[in-house]
């Protein structure tokens, strides 16, 4: 099964992704996609409440750029959190989207991947705001269109979404 959860900053995603990936009953592997700088003390303190909500059993990979080789290393359950950070740690914003694809329609576990929503927003001034905001929702169309499962969340709250 792959379920696919996306969510605006703060939405609550990752705690829904987070249940989620615990209720398939398998070991957890958590796949974080953020590098942090070491100055970023604020990007850091979220890095760390993700670190401290996750149980102590579940293994972390910490994969900034090749999320489909990471995927194929892994057994059981897979959460991925996120495709923006992963996205953002591309050149240009260039990951290999269909290699993730492929990665995750071959995962022999169930996988849960966490992703922002930046279009539900106003189209942003800069060209590379403008850029991501592309990529992401092309990277996000295309994991879709493999998922089994897509859920929203909105102030912590799930919304189920169908297919065309």
């Amino acid at each position: 099964m792959i379920v696919l959860v996306l969510g605006g900053t703060r939405s609550g995603k990752s705690a829904v992704a987070e249940r989620l990936a615990s209720e398939f009953g398998a070991a957890v592997t958590y796949v974080a996609t953020a590098r942090c700088d070491p100055d970023d003390t604020d990007f850091g303190g979220r890095i760390d409440a993700h670190r401290r909500r996750r149980p102590s059993a579940w293994r972390t990979v910490e994969e900034s750029r090749d999320l489909p080789s990471a995927l194929a290393a892994i057994d059981g359950t897979a959460l991925v959190d996120s495709l923006g950070t992963w996205l953002a740690n591309a050149p240009e914003f260039a990951a290999d989207v269909p290699g993730l694809c492929d990665a995750l329609a071959a995962f022999p576990g169930d996988v849960v991947v966490v992703s922002e929503e930046v279009g539900l927003s106003l189209v942003p001034v800069a060209d590379v705001a403008r850029c991501f905001v592309d990529a992401l929702g092309d990277c996000n169309a295309a994991v879709a269109g493999i998922a089994d499962r897509v859920v929203l969340v909105v102030a912590g709250r799930t919304l189920e979404l169908g297919r065309d």
